[in-house]
């Protein structure tokens, strides 16, 4: 079998996609943002099956990874909608967190170029924890730099999604000519 088989090209976006989720799981973590915690979790182990499945030559498995594939190219889609505020959608909203907190996107105050600044309340009987936080100088606003993980998501898994059919076709294809035989 040669290096540049689709078998080898889909174990390395495979791997290219678990970089990039455990990458994004990172900073959602340290947003506090929990549905997409939720979905970055279950696309690691669906990668994970996907790249057992191809190194295993387990089709079935590989199927599974297909299909997640697009369910997760519809996430990411509603992920870009929502930051850039399609169809009556605000990032302002707290439906990432599940309506539990108020936190947003890490890179909302720790983006490239941003200077934060920590204003504490001067009036009595405001809570000593409660803070305003005033951010200005971004390089690139926080919401594209969110639709750009999820660009990239959508990149690498619909590449990932034609290798896949591929893989699975070459699979399904030398199991018939071994039951031919």
């Amino acid at each position: 079998m040669g290096c540049c088989t689709g078998r080898c090209t889909l174990i390395f976006l495979c791997s290219l996609q678990l970089l990039a989720a455990l990458e994004r799981q990172i900073f959602d973590f340290l947003g506090f943002q929990w549905a997409p915690i939720l979905g970055n979790f279950l696309q690691i182990i669906v990668v994970i099956l996907g790249l057992f499945g191809t190194i295993q030559f387990r089709p079935r498995y590989i199927v599974v990874y297909t299909v997640w594939t697009a369910l997760w190219v519809t996430w990411n889609v509603f992920i870009i909608c929502f930051y850039l505020e399609v169809g009556g959608l605000s990032k302002e909203t707290d439906l990432m967190t599940f309506n539990i907190s108020m936190h947003r996107s890490w890179w909302r105050e720790h983006g490239p170029g941003c200077i934060r600044r920590v204003v504490r309340p001067s009036s009595p009987g405001i809570l000593e924890d409660y803070s305003y936080v005033s951010v200005t100088g971004c390089i690139i606003d926080f919401q594209y730099l969110e639709v750009i993980h999820s660009a990239i998501q959508i990149l690498l898994s619909l590449i990932g999604f034609v290798y896949a059919c591929y893989v699975i076709s070459i699979f399904m294809e030398e199991e018939d000519s071994c039951r031919s035989k």
